[in-house]
């Protein structure tokens, strides 16, 4: 079962406990092939997330730009697979929004969010197709998601997003302005040393 924030579903607790361990333990292998770091935005300060990506495409912003590429900015090795069991998520919930209900995303993109971590209002625009689906999962600490309309101006409504909660953005919703305010520390025991991460798979071509 799903609710609705704006425009964009949310599937609370759609992942177990169990479900989650088991992702988290994927991500930990996923890790030391690809690590984390860190993007810079406009003017070059750097991004408070740090991130990672599996799949064909990661994302990567820095004084040339966002954009996605094929490679890890720091190892210049080819991203790690998206794993088996983000796609079964992909499977059960953004297929019934495809056009072709085969399509798999090209990228998952990883954020670790500490205590005081944040990701201002924006859209995901950097794909070649809006038409495709934009599916997240969290992992670890609950985080304040902020969702607004397709306009920065439009009123913005907040839903606190909790371990195992997947969101949705398909139709109306692909290119709504969307964030996360803040984190709350200690609000989940899943990762050892808290925060959150979060899970975001996108069709890039």
């Amino acid at each position: 079962m799903s609710i609705m924030i704006k425009y964009v579903h949310v599937y609370p607790g759609h992942l177990g406990l169990a479900a989650q361990l088991a992702l988290v333990a994927e991500l930990r292998g996923l890790l030391v092939a690809a690590p984390l770091f860190r993007s810079s935005i406009a003017g070059g300060k750097q991004m408070s997330v740090r991130m990672s990506s599996a799949g064909r495409f990661g994302w990567v912003s820095d004084p040339r730009g966002a954009r996605y590429e094929t490679r890890h900015p720091a190892t210049g090795a080819p991203w790690p697979a998206i794993p088996d069991s983000v796609l079964a998520i992909w499977r059960a919930i953004a297929a019934p929004h495809l056009r072709d209900p085969a399509r798999l995303p090209d990228s998952c993109l990883i954020n670790w969010y500490d205590a005081s971590a944040r990701m201002g209002l924006h859209q995901d625009r950097d794909e070649g197709d809006f038409g495709w689906p934009v599916l997240s999962i969290s992992l670890g600490d609950e985080a304040l998601f902020r969702v607004g309309g397709t306009a920065r101006s439009d009123r913005t409504e907040s839903l606190w997003l909790r371990s195992g909660d997947v969101v949705l953005m398909a139709g109306a919703a692909r290119l709504c302005f969307h964030g996360i305010d803040r984190i709350r520390p200690g609000s989940s025991n899943l990762l050892p040393r808290g925060g959150r991460i979060n899970l975001t798979c996108r069709v890039v071509t």
